[in-house]
């Protein structure tokens, strides 16, 4: 009696390892992949793996999916949903993370030299200059959005991101917007909210042609995602710098904000990571 029970204890066993692990090929436990917990980010990071052949998404779920919306998932990957900010602090205990190049660059990581997956260059998750709405048309911030895009940021971007930040403005200036009344806007003060790597680097520079007509450029730097668009709603800063149009969006509807799009500035490819595991080698992709 005892031995058939302990045969039977042995056959559930193997049954429900089977089950578990099934669906993951030639890996003995579930891989971790990082990703970001904002609702577009965590989207966008799975659109990568569903277009590099690792998943499949529902079809339509487009810039709103989460891991609910995998269909197919050859190698059991376990997503763990951090704060897009920590996304490096985790991943030597992951074994991949998905990363925004700001904060992958401020860990030392290059998506192009270090990345095993990359968005490609036509990626829809430009970068922009946001205000409160209503703002948009006084003089320094017409004359923000030209520094902005001066010649001289585009080549800063280009020369000291070497790729890893492109940017996108095509209608480029010489710094300075011949409709701006620059004299009387001089001697004031235009407050911008940034995350520290790369946007308020870029904008050191915009800093430096504004200040050739007497408007001061201050930059407040963030760490995270959500003070930066609640201090330009509330009126407390002028404008921000650190996020894609999408994620403004399903900002502005989930906390009732009302912060605008005024210029695009850079794109910022995501990428993955290697944490604990090196290399993509044994990972199945959807047939």
């Amino acid at each position: 009696m005892k031995k058939n029970v302990k045969t039977l204890v042995t056959l559930i066993a193997v049954l429900a390892s089977a089950l578990l692990f099934g669906c993951k090929g030639k890996n003995a436990k579930a891989l971790t992949i990082a990703i970001p917990n904002d609702t577009t980010n965590e989207a966008r990071a799975l659109l990568l793996l569903q277009d590099n052949g690792y998943i499949t998404l529902k079809e339509g779920v487009g810039i709103t999916a989460t891991p609910l919306d995998i269909v197919e998932n050859p190698n059991g990957f376990k997503f763990n949903e951090v704060e897009a900010a920590q996304l490096p602090n985790v991943l030597p205990d992951v074994d991949y993370a998905l990363i925004n190049s700001n904060y992958a660059l401020g860990a030392g990581l290059n998506p192009y030299n270090d990345g095993l997956l990359i968005e490609g260059s036509t990626s829809a998750y430009v970068n922009i200059i946001a205000v409160k709405k209503g703002n948009e048309n006084k003089e320094e911030v017409k004359a923000l959005v030209a520094a902005v895009k001066s010649q001289e940021v585009k080549d800063f971007i280009t020369n000291k991101y070497q790729g890893s930040v492109v940017p996108v403005v095509e209608d480029v200036t010489d710094g300075y917007d011949s409709s701006v009344d620059y004299d009387s806007i001089k001697g004031k003060k235009i407050s911008i909210a940034a995350s520290p790597n790369p946007h308020a680097e870029i904008l050191a520079i915009a800093k430096k042609i504004l200040a050739a007509k007497g408007v001061e450029l201050k930059i407040v730097e963030f760490n995270d995602y959500v003070q930066p668009n609640k201090v330009v709603d509330s009126g407390e800063i002028d404008a921000n710098f650190f996020q894609h149009e999408p994620y403004l969006i399903d900002f502005n509807k989930e906390n009732g904000t009302d912060v605008v799009s005024i210029v695009g500035v850079h794109v910022e490819p995501l990428a993955l990571y290697a944490g604990k595991t090196k290399n993509l080698d044994s990972l199945r992709k959807v047939k």
